[in-house]
């Protein structure tokens, strides 16, 4: 699976596509520091008031903040609002 979403990833870029459109890659999306957004997340794999650990596939999203909520989540996006202080990858 990941040698497809490789290809298809390659292929978004040769046809000047958005890749998550293609390939059903992670969509992120911060509003201010109040309000993140994520489609075609894999789930949750932490959850606190200060630290959001959030799989996307082959990387890790870290949501540090204060009051951090998740607010909304089915199969395919979550929204999670709070004082968002830092966004990291790993």
């Amino acid at each position: 699976m990941d040698r497809k979403v490789g290809f298809l990833e390659r292929t978004a870029q040769l046809l000047d596509l958005p890749a998550d459109a293609v390939a059903g890659v992670p969509r992120m999306e911060l509003m201010g520091h109040r309000e993140f957004r994520m489609e075609y997340h894999k789930g949750i794999l932490a959850y606190g008031p200060e630290e959001i650990d959030i799989s996307a596939g082959q990387v890790m999203v870290r949501l540090r903040g204060r009051d951090l909520a998740l607010r909304a989540m089915n199969g395919e996006e979550l929204l999670v609002t709070g004082e968002i202080e830092a966004l990291e990858f790993t």
